[in-house]
């Protein structure tokens, strides 16, 4: 039974064009991702499941394999990681030894880490979870979050914690968009991520970046060009 990283990474990226492959602090983005799943040493194999020549050809120029191009049907805005990790799932078992955990890394996410992977596979093993995965809390308690109303007014979500201290609030989190460790098992038949039986693995705030706009963009090469900096002086 193998342990296999799976990385979806289609070519039709709409509000940044060609982001998978995009230079991002002086490599492509999914390089990122590639090399910290061949750090982790979780793996046997990393796989790149994509639609794009383009994107398959610096993916193996970066160590990883794409055996198989991605299927139309599963390269459009639509269709969610679940299915596109469930199908190379499938290719796998067909192919060569069967697959036992698959993690599905996000080809955007350079600040993964091959720390957390490990960490998310030790969960995974430990726990007899289906899934493990990266999260973080929110910045500032969800019970009092407030809505715009059709008036131009405010209205809060949840009143009934308008006069709530923030510390006596519950903390909550949110998916980090970095990595979901998953038995087989579990992707094949499609099981919820978000569910009682995965397990999180907790991040900082600070390494969590979504990268949707040019100006997400921007910041997060200033934060991880901070980060370089600071490793390299410890």
């Amino acid at each position: 039974m193998s342990r296999v990283a799976i990385i979806p990474a289609r070519g039709g990226s709409k509000r940044i064009p060609r982001k998978n492959i995009k230079l991002f602090c002086g490599k492509p983005m999914i390089a990122w991702s590639i090399e910290a799943a061949r750090q982790s040493g979780c793996f046997d194999q990393i796989i790149v499941s994509t639609d794009d020549a383009e994107i398959a050809e610096v993916s193996r120029a970066y160590g990883a394999k794409v055996p198989f191009m991605r299927p139309g049907a599963l390269a459009d805005d639509h269709t969610g990681t679940t299915p596109v990790t469930a199908h190379a799932i499938r290719w796998l078992n067909t192919q060569a030894e069967p697959v036992e955990h698959a993690c599905c890394i996000y080809a955007t996410a350079p600040f993964v880490t091959p720390g957390d992977i490990r960490k998310g596979h030790r969960l995974l093993t430990e726990s007899q979870c289906d899934y493990a995965l990266s999260v973080t809390t929110y910045a500032f308690p969800i019970q009092r979050a407030v809505r715009i109303n059709a008036e131009g007014g405010i209205e809060m979500f949840s009143p009934e914690y308008c006069s709530t201290r923030s510390q006596e609030l519950e903390e909550a989190y949110h998916d980090a968009g970095q990595f979901y460790w998953g038995r087989a098992d579990a992707w094949l038949d499609e099981r919820m991520i978000f569910s009682s039986n995965s397990r999180p693995v907790v991040l900082p705030r600070h390494r969590v970046q979504d990268i949707d706009t040019e100006e997400d963009w921007v910041r997060a090469e200033w934060l991880f060009k901070a980060m370089q900096a600071e490793a390299a002086q410890l």
